[in-house]
């Protein structure tokens, strides 16, 4: 895994194609991909233990809307939120979406960006670490959540992490950003 950068956020024109109300079909289609995940793969929703029932707020810094998340196995479900209008969570993950989704898809690692400060973590530590160590076995890649095999998978997979890898490079390099450029 990569360390990552020190907190590379979407550009602002990617940042205003999310109006606070884009976030509300995920809601329904993230759960059922997540639901989906669960019956392919159902040891990594054992993996989490007690802390299946935990509410996850996910909450994307560069974003207008939040993601609470329960990952129940076959009852997981995910929920968009306001910034505000996000319920009591067991667990709170803020930092710039390129970020969290790296270390779901295991491109960066969560623990150096922590350290970093460039992801802040509050709430049950021992529910954060399940979540954090269930990802980590899981090896997840973008056709996992969506379900797909073979050809297709192998399609999806190139285009949506090459995607993120030039978006992540086109942030990192924008003008006027401090930090990682020697």
């Amino acid at each position: 895994m990569a360390t990552g950068s020190d907190g590379i956020s979407l550009p602002a024109f990617a940042q205003r194609l999310f109006p606070p109300f884009a976030g509300l079909p995920l809601g329904p289609l993230l759960t059922a991909s997540l639901r989906s995940l669960a019956r392919r793969r159902p040891g990594l929703f054992e993996r989490l233990g007690e802390h299946a029932g935990a509410r996850y707020l996910i909450d994307p810094t560069d974003l207008p809307f939040a993601f609470s998340v329960v990952p129940d196995g076959a009852a997981a479900r995910v929920r968009v939120t306001g910034k505000r209008g996000a319920a009591p969570s067991d667990v709170v993950i803020r930092g710039p979406i390129l970020m969290l989704l790296g270390i779901l898809d295991g491109t960066l690692d969560g623990d150096a960006l922590f350290f970093h400060r460039t992801i802040s973590v509050s709430g049950r530590t021992e529910a954060v670490v399940a979540l954090r160590n269930a990802i980590e076995d899981a090896e997840l890649r973008p056709s996992d959540l969506l379900g797909l095999r073979g050809t297709l998978a192998r399609f999806a997979d190139a285009g949506i992490l090459g995607g993120l890898g030039a978006v992540r490079h086109l942030a990192a390099s924008a003008p006027g950003r401090e930090g990682d450029r020697a």
